[in-house]
């Protein structure tokens, strides 16, 4: 079972288009963190990664980035094999 963390805010569609994305995989995020509504938790997030916007994407505690690198490893073919598609 792979653990997808997703920090994320309420009303964020690229979170919700890397979720859907996500699932189109079979995977459900494990622990969704809402900065938005925890500002220790925002501040953490920037410290581990360096970056202000969700989602920040974690599987099995390897730092993947946003969406736009979540679909760039699905483009190359990439997240399939981390997930173990």
């Amino acid at each position: 079972m792979k653990n997808i963390i997703m920090y994320t805010s309420q009303f964020c569609p690229y979170c919700s288009n890397a979720e859907n994305l996500l699932k189109s995989k079979g995977f459900d995020v494990s622990e969704k963190i809402y900065v938005d509504q925890n500002p220790e938790e925002l501040t953490k997030m920037i410290e581990m990664t360096g970056k202000r916007t969700v989602p920040q994407i974690f599987i099995n505690e390897k730092y993947i980035g946003g969406f736009d690198e979540l679909r760039k490893l699905d483009n190359a073919g990439e997240l399939d094999r981390m997930l173990d598609v």
